[in-house]
């Protein structure tokens, strides 16, 4: 059992894993039928303000990553991907940010793996 993690822009790969988004907002020119998503879990994503001071700075991350494990502390949606997982046994967590070392996907994955 196990949660990864991959762009919604990079072609899927082929694991069988569940493929969740994890964004709050649809990500920016893929077409629903081309994300290659089985579920769309928005509620899991950090909250307009949390993302909105964050704005992706990476000098803001450790905290952002605080802040946001706090609010996933008490989101009843983390419940739900726990369930995937024991559902499929892998999950890919589904993000759109640019920056693959500092986005909300890398917060909830070592969160649901910690």
């Amino acid at each position: 059992m196990a949660f990864q993690i991959a762009r919604v822009y990079e072609p899927p790969e082929d694991d069988g894993a569940a493929r969740v988004l994890v964004d709050r907002l649809w990500p920016r020119g893929v077409a629903k039928a081309d994300a290659h998503v089985d579920r769309w879990l928005k509620d899991v994503g950090p909250s307009a303000e949390l993302r909105t001071w964050f704005g992706h700075d990476p000098a803001k991350f450790e905290e952002f990553a605080r802040r946001y494990r706090a609010e996933l502390d008490a989101n009843p949606a983390v419940e739900q991907l726990r369930n995937l997982e024991r559902e499929h046994g892998t999950v890919t967590l589904v993000y759109s940010a640019k920056d693959t070392e500092h986005n909300q996907a890398v917060v909830l994955r070592d969160y649901l793996t910690g």
